[in-house]
């Protein structure tokens, strides 16, 4: 049993930083991967980035690659989402979820563990 707890959102402006944390309970942390996905108003819930059990291996979507870093620090069951050049389309519900496999996955129908999300904000 995993449970995780986001923290980070907020109001940023457009060209602006945030980091997300990802936060986890449980002894076995180190054996998930760790994704990240976020679901704006009226929209489906989407991919953003993943981080495999190790940090040794990461993916994102395109929407994302160059702009936003995903890391994982294990001794504190943490995992990051540095988020830089925010645009106002990168507004939404921001999800940190866990899923056991040693690879970085995209399909959140895999991910068996999910926090309760923490709203990003980007004004123009």
């Amino acid at each position: 049993q995993v449970q995780l707890v986001e923290s980070g959102g907020g109001l940023v402006q457009a060209g602006g930083s945030l980091r997300l944390s990802c936060t986890a309970s449980g002894r076995t942390f180190s054996s998930y991967t760790i994704g990240w996905f976020r679901q704006a108003p009226g929209k489906e819930n989407w991919f953003v980035a993943a981080i495999s059990w190790l940090g040794s291996s990461t993916d994102y979507a395109d929407s994302v690659k160059g702009r936003f870093i995903i890391s994982r620090d294990n001794a504190k069951n943490t995992v990051y989402l540095q988020m830089n050049s925010l645009k106002p389309e990168d507004t939404a519900l921001y999800y940190c979820a866990a899923r056991p496999g040693r690879g970085t996955y995209k399909n959140r129908s895999g991910y068996d563990y999910w926090g309760q999300g923490t709203q990003v904000t980007v004004s123009s």
